[in-house]
């Protein structure tokens, strides 16, 4: 009863920090920060070959606005692959709805599509709130073309090819987010 528990390191590897490797690979962050950071797995093997306490961070994304809901989202379930694919396929949903471009979304199909998000979100129990510009994360043009993403959107014919095309998109932008990045967890210090 007497032992202290280090909750800050206790089932990770303390060298990195690492909360979890699969799917995605989230670690706490060792500087100070309130929002999720994401960052290039080479980016991140410079980042853990700094000692001291304040590293200086390479090129990275902070996640923000929409996207911290999304981030927020896909940690608390970081434990079951697929319901993070199906949250990614969500955002992918709302993404179309308030970024994209296809005629069906100038029809009255676009009522099914609210019906779809909103049955989702209750299901999985995710909410964004606020201005909701952007809730995919990003991603390098390196690695996703997403001129050729948006285009498949824009020439699905039907809802349902446009389903496809979203399920297909999300699909491979969730597989590049988890082999190509990794993810930092918000953390106070102490």
């Amino acid at each position: 009863m007497g032992k202290v528990i280090d909750l800050h390191t206790r089932g990770k590897d303390s060298a990195d920090h690492i909360i979890t490797s699969t799917p995605w690979e989230f670690r706490t962050a060792m500087w100070k920060t309130v929002h999720f950071t994401q960052l290039l797995r080479s980016q991140a093997a410079k980042l853990s070959a700094q000692t001291g306490n304040s590293p200086a961070l390479p090129p990275h994304f902070i996640l923000k606005g929409g996207m911290a809901y999304t981030i927020h989202a896909l940690y608390a379930h970081r434990h079951d692959e697929k319901e993070m694919r199906e949250i990614y396929y969500l955002v992918g949903l709302m993404d179309c709805m308030i970024n994209q471009v296809n005629p069906i979304l100038r029809t009255d199909l676009l009522r099914d599509l609210y019906k779809k998000v909103f049955a989702m979100k209750a299901k999985l129990s995710i909410q964004w709130h606020g201005t909701v510009d952007q809730v995919l994360l990003p991603i390098d043009s390196v690695y996703f073309n997403d001129a050729a993403y948006g285009a498949s959107l824009r020439g699905a014919k039907t809802l349902k090819g446009l389903y496809g095309a979203i399920g297909e998109g999300t699909t491979e932008m969730f597989d590049i987010l988890s082999s190509e990045y990794v993810f930092y967890c918000p953390w106070g210090g102490g």
